[in-house]
């Protein structure tokens, strides 16, 4: 012990770091499994709420566009004709 003391003195005090550049102390398997743990249930969460906000959307077909450019070309007129000052 007082040898390491010795030693300690002739090296002096340790020079400061920042906490951020410190190594990092390993954690035990009790707490890597809890960490784990814990991220698997907020992913889990994450993907629950993505699927139910999915299902709250009213469905739309995704190849309605298809057939649909007579009627595009139909509202787009209409929302001309809306917002020129004839329509007034």
């Amino acid at each position: 012990m007082e040898a390491a003391q010795k030693r300690a003195a002739v090296y002096g005090p340790p020079v400061w770091q920042p906490i951020w550049k410190r190594p990092r102390k390993p954690l035990t398997k009790a707490q890597k499994k809890e960490r784990l743990r814990k991220q698997r249930e907020r992913l889990q969460a994450a993907g629950r709420r993505r699927f139910f906000a999915r299902q709250s959307r009213r469905p739309r077909p995704t190849k309605n566009r298809i057939g649909s450019a007579a009627t595009r070309r139909d509202a787009r007129a209409l929302a001309r004709l809306r917002h020129s000052s004839a329509w007034q």
